[in-house]
């Protein structure tokens, strides 16, 4: 089993990448960048276990050990994509376990996003199109979404929980008369989320 030979990383979704992205915006330093110190970093992480590296990596053994010595330095696209993504996954996790806590106490999130948003019938103001939107959503709605992401939950069931954030935020403002107001979410081009 080598580098070359071994299935693509699994793409993350928008809204788990961005998520992602902002926990990287709270590093307060930056992660390793190459692929030997990220090696060596992800291997403390696996207890010094080169074997448990290569399989969370999805490589041979031989290949950490080449990059660890420093005979190899290259990685492929594959496994640059590996090495970043789980290194930046383990890097500072207090700073990011801090980062989630004061955004579902106090703080709550920012997404920014572009997407089809429909609310009304054909027509109307409310119908339904593409909208660009940033809107400031509620620690409540942000300790749904951070703890369903904690809790493994599926892009779709994040999909669900950000839609209701943005419906309530953006959409639904304090009820007025609209709180029973069904908002469709789809079709989203980008989104992105701060703390």
């Amino acid at each position: 089993m080598d580098d070359i030979t071994q299935p693509p990383v699994p793409q993350r979704g928008k809204i788990l990448d961005a998520l992602a992205r902002a926990e990287r915006a709270a590093f307060t330093r930056p992660a390793p960048k190459s692929a030997r110190t990220q090696m060596k970093f992800l291997r403390k992480r696996e207890k010094g276990s080169t074997k448990s590296l290569a399989e969370r990596l999805g490589v041979s053994r031989k290949t950490v050990q080449r990059y660890l010595s420093g005979a190899s330095t290259k990685p492929n696209k594959r496994l640059q994509q590996a090495l970043t993504q789980e290194t930046e996954s383990e890097w500072q996790p207090q700073v990011r376990a801090h980062a989630r806590q004061r955004a579902a106490t106090s703080g709550g999130l920012v997404i920014s996003c572009r997407a089809y948003f429909g609310l009304g019938p054909e027509g109307t103001s409310d119908a339904g199109r593409v909208r660009d939107i940033t809107v400031a959503v509620s620690p409540s709605h942000a300790a749904a979404i951070i703890a369903a992401r904690e809790e493994g939950a599926t892009e779709s069931d994040l999909h669900d929980a950000v839609a209701e954030a943005i419906a309530d935020a953006y959409f639904r403002q304090g009820g007025g008369g609209r709180a029973g107001l069904d908002v469709k979410f789809a079709d989203v081009e980008w989104l992105n989320i701060t703390f």
